[in-house]
């Protein structure tokens, strides 16, 4: 379900931002706006980025190699880092740069440069691509949150981003919130331009995209290192790996418990457990057994289970 649903939220997002980005860069081309410019480079980037997500996604289904014995599980973890990258790089830093450059232009030709957006025919255009992306966003960012509430739980949506295993939600959600805000910026920052007359208003829309973009590339850089280090489950699937474990004949006591994600729906689960004394091999065999179908009914997604039995020694 949650794989499924990430992959919806993608390929909303995907559609979306394509068409966003076709009219965004449509509307520079007619006026010169650099708002338009760093919101066409910023769709092309998120476009790239959802990309980057589904094939993240394939690349994680191939089948486990003599190379690769635990699978491919952590693809969908370095796809999600690379889309960082991006954001950061060309999205936020092009968005930097180009308030920078029209600037140093503003400067140059004392606010009022040939073929700006005051003097084209076209002022109007950016004004109804921004209205019409937001809308198209804004439509995507409701498939993102609503495919999101399948799996957050009770859950904040900052907690959501935190602990998320699946990394293509909590990146879709922030960068359709990013989208939106920085389409407010751009919004802003043209139409105090038309109203006022002065283009610096556009450039310090232009900034103000690239500082959100390099501030959301660098949570997703946070976030998605940490999965490629690897974490552990949940403290809610521990506690039922542990209680299955407990549960289970012949296993005296948990002695140490660890787990890691492969991926996003593949666990490794280590455990030492204690043994009864007086067990035969035949009874602890039958004992270890019986615990690894315990956790698999437990935690479905407990793949890989290596569980060693011991002599509790107090």
């Amino acid at each position: 379900m949650s794989t499924e649903g990430s992959t919806r939220a993608v390929v909303a997002a995907l559609l979306a931002n394509t068409g966003i980005a076709v009219t965004k860069f449509l509307a520079f081309l007619l006026t010169g706006a650099s708002s338009m410019l760093a919101e066409a480079i910023h769709s092309v980037a998120d476009s790239g980025n959802q990309a980057l997500l589904l094939l993240g996604g394939r690349q994680a289904r191939k089948q486990p190699t003599a190379a690769h014995p635990f699978g491919y599980g952590r693809e969908r973890y370095i796809y999600a880092f690379i889309v960082s990258i991006v954001l950061f790089s060309v999205g936020g830093l092009f968005a930097l740069y180009e308030a920078y450059h029209k600037g140093h232009e503003l400067h140059a030709t004392h606010g009022h440069p040939d073929d700006s957006l005051l003097d084209s025919q076209w002022w109007w255009v950016p004004l109804v691509v921004l209205a019409a992306a937001i809308v198209m966003e804004s439509l995507s960012f409701r498939t993102a949150i609503r495919e999101t509430g399948h799996v957050r739980g009770n859950a904040s949506y900052v907690e959501f981003i935190r602990r998320a295993k699946q990394p293509e939600l909590p990146v879709i959600l922030l960068e359709d919130f990013a989208a939106l805000v920085g389409l407010f910026f751009a919004l802003l920052g043209v139409g105090l331009a038309l109203i006022t007359q002065n283009l610096w208003f556009d450039v310090g829309g232009t900034a103000l995209i690239g500082l959100l973009l390099v501030a959301v590339a660098v949570v997703l850089a946070i976030e998605t290192k940490s999965l490629l280090l690897g974490e552990s489950a949940s403290v809610e699937a521990e506690d039922r790996i542990a209680d299955a474990l407990r549960e289970t004949d012949g296993i005296d006591r948990i002695i140490h418990l660890k787990t890691m994600h492969l991926g996003p729906d593949e666990l490794l689960v280590a455990a030492k457990v204690a043994v009864v004394h007086e067990a035969s091999a035949t009874d602890i065999a039958t004992a270890i057994d019986e615990a690894e179908a315990a956790i698999r009914v437990a935690e479905p997604i407990a793949t890989v289970i290596y569980l060693e039995p011991d002599i509790y020694r107090g």
